[in-house]
Order: structure tokens, then sequence, then C-alpha cells
């Protein structure tokens, strides 16, 4: 049986500006799917337009041309409360500065994306517990943001992104504001959940170790993607040396 595809893209331009005016074209044509249970990097220079992208997949912007799919639905047309409806039961989102609720326990932030869908209170409190299992953060549930060092921030972020079971999670360099540690510890969890759990990944990042984890990574330059390297069977360290190798032609 085929595995079903999550995120379809298909020629997704987009270009900033009025016609009469000087235009910037961000986007020139991206095609690419990711299929369910894949854990895929998208990496490219600043400016190559990685963010655009991401912004476009998660709803947050919307594309000039070009159809972009998220499980089986067409989110070009979606608007208002259908797009709030969709982006709150389908997506997951995880942020390089975590974005908490500094006033909200660890807990209530991870539970916001059920209240938000008006889930009931025990189905909260158990799904919330699960994920906080899952993630090894079940003694934090309430502490507060202040309280927590980065790398437990972004196991509070990972849990609220995922606690609603989204069909995809997207991360925009999660790692970006942790120390080597913490990061090792996320990637490894995010790994693990990919692994266990089948979670869809699409992970924007420059870091060549965080993109180690992928299975799949996509190059994107001037607005295009340019290339694409699979992990394979090889060793995450091979890998690593292989992206680091493409990185250093990829980007002159």
């Amino acid at each position: 049986m085929d595995t079903p595809t999550v995120v379809s893209v298909k020629d997704v331009k987009k270009t900033y500006g009025k016609p009469n005016e000087k235009q910037y074209t961000a986007l020139k044509g991206v095609t690419f799917d990711v299929k369910q249970g894949e854990f895929v990097g998208i990496m490219g220079a600043s400016g190559s337009g990685k963010t655009t992208l991401l912004n476009i997949l998660s709803t947050l912007d919307k594309p000039t041309a070009g159809q972009v799919e998220i499980n089986g639905q067409a989110i070009n047309g979606l608007k208002g409360n259908e797009l709030a409806d969709f982006r709150a039961k389908e997506i997951g989102f995880m942020f390089q500065d975590f974005n908490l609720l500094e006033n909200l326990t660890a807990y209530e932030n991870m539970a916001l994306p059920l209240t938000l869908q008006n889930v009931g209170g025990k189905k909260v409190r158990d799904l919330v517990t699960s994920i906080a299992k899952t993630l090894s953060i079940d003694s934090l549930l309430n502490k507060y943001p202040t309280e927590l060092s980065g790398g437990q921030k972004q196991r509070v972020a990972a849990a609220r992104a995922l606690v609603h079971n989204p069909a995809i999670l997207f991360g925009d360099e999660p790692t970006g504001a942790l120390d080597s540690k913490s990061a090792k510890e996320l990637l490894d969890t995010m790994a693990q959940l990919n692994e266990e759990q089948r979670v869809s990944i699409l992970l924007v990042t420059h870091d060549p170790f965080s993109a180690s984890y992928c299975q799949r990574i996509l190059f994107i330059k001037d607005g295009q993607i340019g290339q694409e390297l699979v992990h394979g069977d090889k060793s995450r360290e091979a890998f690593y040396q292989e992206i680091l190798d493409t990185l250093g032609t990829f980007n002159h």
C-alpha cells in the first residue's frame, strides 16, 4: 500500500511587490512531497526562500501561484475561521524562541491548542499528561516558563505542538536558541517521535548537525529546490559529512 502524502507542494511561486513596481520573487516554482511518517529537512542560506516557504506551508502566508495540500486539503482557498480551525487541527509548530506564554504554567501552555478547540477537561488532562510522559517533562507541568531551562522550554513547546496529534510538525530552527547538549536531546526526541509514533516532521534549519537527523534534505537556493540528499542506511556521522560537503558546493 502506498504511504499517504501529508504535504504536497506543486509549482509554488511567491512574488512580493505590486505589478507596476519593483518586484521580488522569493519562490520560483517549488515542488515536493512529504510522506506520512517522514522526517524531512529544508536547508538554504539566508534569503534562499526557506522562511517564505515555511510561512506558506504553515498557512501564515499565501503563494502567488501554485498549490499546497496538507493532509489532502488544499489550503490556498481557506479563509477566516475555516483556516484557523484547519491550522489548529492539522499543524504543529515549533519556533526558535519557544513562544511560550509566560503567565501560564507548562501544563496550561501545552493544553492551549486543545482548549482553543473546546476539547473537554478530562480529555485535555489525558492528552497533556500522555505527551508530557512521552517527552519526559511530566515533572514540570506546574512550573512557569521562567522556572525552566532552554531545553525544558523547548520540550514544553514540542509538547504543545504535538498534543492535538497534528498531520505535520513544522520546526523553524527549533534548536537555534539551545546549547549543544539541549539541542541534541531535542533532536533525539524528535527522531524518536518520528520513528516510534510516526510523527511527520518538516524541519527548516541552517545547522548541518540538526539536518543530519532527517531522512531526506531538500536544499533551496534562489527560490528553487536545487538538490536533495537521502540519509538511507548511512551512519549519522557519514550523512553529516555529506551535508557539509553539499553545503560547501551548493552555497557558492
